[in-house]
């Protein structure tokens, strides 16, 4: 008898799981993300909750004079972010003087997911060298996709400048 109820705790704390896992990968149109983290961050008592007021505040979203810009909002403890940090900051050396790479803790500046409407991290905001928001993407993007994305945006980045 002992032994089933085991088995049936094991079985059902799987299936818990499993449903959490799909609830939080599961985006407000009921889609699954790629990869993305915290579904709920315009939710302001799950911000409060996670973080303290930050005196960051977020930067805007223009790019600097005549460069395209990456936008990545996300959070330093959620893992698709984190996996994100290294394509970043790779992306910021190939890439200087071509391409702005930013990226906005938001779980330190709560406030940005007001200021660039985040409901789920990370999210990445692709800006033209105005300014001028072109596309966003929800979860984790790997640096190839992001390339074939400036491509199809038009934009034609160069490497090593």
């Amino acid at each position: 008898m002992k032994k089933h109820s085991t088995l049936s705790l094991a079985i059902a704390g799987l299936v818990i799981v499993g449903a959490a896992l799909v609830i939080a990968q599961t985006n407000r149109s009921g889609g699954v993300t790629n990869g993305a983290c915290c579904p709920s961050l315009t939710n302001p008592a799950l911000l409060a909750s996670m973080v303290a007021a930050s005196t960051n505040a977020p930067t805007t979203p223009p790019a600097k004079q005549g460069l395209p810009k990456l936008l990545d909002l996300g959070a330093g403890k959620c893992v698709p972010c984190k996996m994100m940090a290294p394509i970043l900051e790779q992306m910021k050396t190939d890439y200087a003087g071509t391409l702005e790479v930013e990226f906005i803790d938001v779980w330190k500046n709560p406030d940005a997911t007001k200021q660039y409407a985040i409901e789920v991290i990370p999210t990445q905001i692709f800006y033209d060298a105005t300014g001028k928001e072109l596309f966003r993407h929800i979860g984790f993007f790997a640096k190839e996709d992001i390339l074939a994305k400036w491509k199809e945006l038009g934009v034609d980045l160069k490497a090593g400048k």
